[in-house]
Formats: C-alpha cells, structure tokens, sequence
C-alpha cells in the first residue's frame, strides 16, 4: 500500500505520494538521459488529487526498451493550464504527467496508480471548473523571432525586433494588450512550421498571417523554444481564466449582481481587494 512520503524515481523526474497531491520533481531520476528543457525549467510541480481523471500503467512503447513500464497521471479538462496552452503538442518524452520506469518496478507503480486511482473524486471524469494546477507567475519574458514578449500579469506587451518583424508591425509600433481585451491564448509549437503566440482579441479579427498579426509573436529556431514559450502562454492563459468571470459579471439587478459576485468571491476566483471593490461599486450603482 502506498503512504504519504512513498516516491518513485524514474527518467527525468521523481513522483512523491503525499497526502492531497502528487509532487513532482523533474531532472532528479535515475539513469537519467539528458532532461527535455521544458521539464528541467518546470523544476517542481504539485498536482493534486482533484485535478486528475484518472492514472495508468503500461509497458514502454518506445525506445526499444521492452523492460520499462510507463506511469501516467491524466489532467482533467480544463485543471492545467500548461497542459491547455498545449493542446495535445508535446512530444511524449515532453509530457510532464509521464513517468518512465525500469521493469522492475511494475509492481510498485501499480502500487502508486492504484494509490492514486483510491483518491480520485466522482468529478474526476467531468471538466474542472477552474485551473487547479500551478504555473510560473509573472512577471516573464520572452523572446520570439520578431519580437520581445512582456507580462507582467496584467497586460502582455509587444515589443518588435527590427531585423525579425515584417513592415507592418514594425510601421504600427510597440503593442500593449491588456487582460480585458483578449478572450484566450493560443500556442503553435515551434518544432512546428508557422510555430507562434497569438492573443485572441475581443474585439478585432485575427489576421491568419502570423507574421501581420499585430497580437502574435512568430517563433524560429532558438526563438520561442518550448520551454519559454509554453509557460510564458500558460500564465497568460491562467491570468486570463481567473480574471474573466469579473468582465462576465451581467449589468442585472444589484442583488442578482451581487449574487454572483458571492459566488465567484466563494470559488476563489477574486482577491479580497477584487471582491471588496467591485462589492462597493455595485452597491454605489444601485
């Protein structure tokens, strides 16, 4: 039977049973070959038991290692804002819910997924309501071919290079997108072609040319890696989530308003500064 404290040390990482969560460590296992760069720069990362569906065990299908077994966490809809910004690009040896082992230690993580498996709520199956796992705060940085990316949790800036950005945004300057004007983030690899950050704005169409988008930054070779540029999108992405149901909040009636305002102040979705402000304000409007 697993406990709290029991780890598993395997490629890349190794996995801390604990009480509420399972901790990860990255770069610390054994027989280690050389850490994927978006593990290494994630460090350490605490995913509790509520923001899984579900956990497996398998025999290694790939390398030509027939003598490992395979552990892997699945992140429900919607809880991991790193796995969302993905959206189903990393290459496997990247996925930070994976856990290569050797074969002879089967049975012990049949043990840890069976742990796991007897922690897991009746919404394990259904979408989290909210990101539950954490990712790096802002302020961040990054650098992608035709410009340098800013956020400072607040708003995203733009600032074009002047040997990487076409003409139109270097003729159009420096952009600044606040949290209120974008609806979501999306992320192309750049181990694809057209890799790019775009901003999804409210209230202007995206042009389908990255590299005319005023709110999409285009990556290159040793621009954008995935390392930087995935976790730099999954803040935004989270800061993004956490923010939006205050800009929903309906101009109904004041007791309505209030209303919802309680129950978004309840799923911590607003600061006590958040909740006792726009509490004020509303009031003041009735």
């Amino acid at each position: 039977m697993c406990r709290m404290g029991d780890v598993l040390a395997g490629n890349h990482a190794v996995w801390e049973f604990d009480s509420d969560s399972v901790l990860i460590r990255y770069a610390r296992g054994i027989r280690t070959p050389r850490t994927p760069r978006l593990l290494h720069s994630l460090g350490e990362r605490r995913i509790p038991f509520e923001a899984l569906s579900g956990v497996s065990v398998s025999a290694s299908g790939s390398g030509g290692r027939r003598d490992a077994v395979v552990l892997r966490a699945v992140p429900r809809a919607g809880a991991d804002p790193l796995m969302e910004a993905a959206a189903g690009q990393l290459r496997e040896v990247c996925d930070p819910y994976r856990l290569v082992l050797p074969g002879d230690r089967a049975g012990q993580a049949a043990e840890f997924a069976d742990a796991v498996r007897a922690r897991l709520g009746p919404e394990a199956d259904e979408p989290a309501q909210r990101f539950l796992v954490r990712v790096p705060e802002p302020p961040l940085q990054l650098k992608a071919y035709d410009a340098r990316l800013g956020f400072d949790g607040s708003a995203v800036t733009f600032h074009w290079s002047r040997t990487g950005a076409t003409s139109t945004k270097w003729k159009a300057g420096d952009q600044r997108y606040p949290l209120t004007a974008l609806t979501g983030v999306e992320w192309s690899s750049p181990e694809r072609p057209g890799g790019h950050l775009r901003l999804l704005l409210r209230d202007a169409p995206a042009d389908p040319r990255p590299d005319h988008d005023l709110a999409t930054a285009v990556f290159a070779v040793g621009y954008g890696s995935v390392h930087e540029s995935l976790p730099f999108a999954a803040a935004v992405l989270a800061a993004l989530r956490g923010r939006a149901p205050v800009a929903s909040v309906p101009a109904a009636r004041t007791d309505e308003r209030l209303h919802h305002l309680g129950e978004l102040y309840g799923a911590g979705l607003l600061t006590d500064a958040e909740y006792s402000a726009l509490r004020d304000r509303f009031a003041a409007e009735a």
